[in-house]
């Protein structure tokens, strides 16, 4: 495979483990609470534990988090590198966009009567 293509099968990756709501809430609680053992991760979902390391196994291969083994405990922890490559990805759209809403914000005042 060429660097390239490699490159693309992790964007790909990446954006497939964001596509899931469920592993969305997981890189959340790692973001906002920091690294947690499997075991408090699960504690925040209706689904056994087995499903949310699943979901945990498929950030992990996305390069999204990493795990740390501490006895028979794992931990888990966000990484945040694949983020930026999204966000790099989405920059052009947000300027996009940016410019069609200030494109609209400048019709409208416009069309407001004086």
């Amino acid at each position: 495979m060429t660097r390239n293509a490699a490159a693309g099968s992790a964007a790909t990756d990446v954006f497939a483990a964001l596509a899931n709501p469920t592993r969305r809430e997981l890189l959340r609680l790692l973001l906002e609470e920091g690294p947690q053992p499997v075991q408090r991760l699960a504690s925040h979902f209706d689904m056994a534990r087995p499903s949310v390391s699943e979901h945990l196994k498929v950030l992990r291969d996305a390069g999204l988090i990493s795990e740390h083994r501490s006895g028979r405990e794992r931990h888990y922890r966000l990484e945040a590198a694949p983020l930026r490559r999204v966000r790099d990805w989405l920059t052009p759209y947000e300027r996009f966009w940016r410019e069609k809403l200030a494109n609209l914000r400048d019709l409208l005042d416009e069309e407001e009567p004086s």
